[in-house]
């Protein structure tokens, strides 16, 4: 089963959160990188933007983490269909367009999950559904999928 990752697992890993939740997301991004994760690269402009605004690294050491990021798991461009989709969520979801792009693109992969902690867990749409990695209770498929 596919997975696709969502900017807050990257900027855990990368220590944005404390040093418990980078342990977790390493954890979780090293199954993934068996073959089972992609990125959006909605993602990793989020990351640059989280790495450099809000964690305050400099401006070339979270290109390089990003360009990590970019050379372990496959990318999902920002496509037409990705942007059609992620219009049709802001219009029947009320889903914010960036938001909506990395669901879009999760779905446009052919992904069964999109890891995040931002959106709603359980949400379904096109057969991605949104599932909390960091959950006490996880996802009965997601837990089949890590195991």
């Amino acid at each position: 089963m596919r997975a696709a990752i969502d900017t807050n697992i990257l900027a855990y890993a990368a220590g944005v959160n404390g040093d418990a939740l980078r342990t977790d997301a390493l954890n979780l991004l090293d199954r993934l990188a068996q073959g089972m994760g992609v990125v959006p690269v909605q993602a990793l402009g989020e990351l640059f933007n989280v790495l450099t605004r809000k964690a305050g690294w400099k401006r070339a050491d979270a290109r390089n983490t990003v360009l990590g990021w970019s050379d372990t798991f496959p990318l999902v461009p920002t496509s037409e269909p990705v942007i059609a989709g992620a219009l049709e969520l802001a219009t029947t979801h009320n889903f914010g367009l960036w938001d909506g792009i990395i669901v879009a693109a999760a779905a446009e992969s052919g992904c069964r999950f999109l890891l995040t902690e931002d959106l709603q867990e359980g949400f379904i749409w096109r057969g991605v559904t949104v599932a909390n990695p960091f959950s006490k209770s996880l996802h009965p498929l997601l837990m089949q999928a890590l195991q």
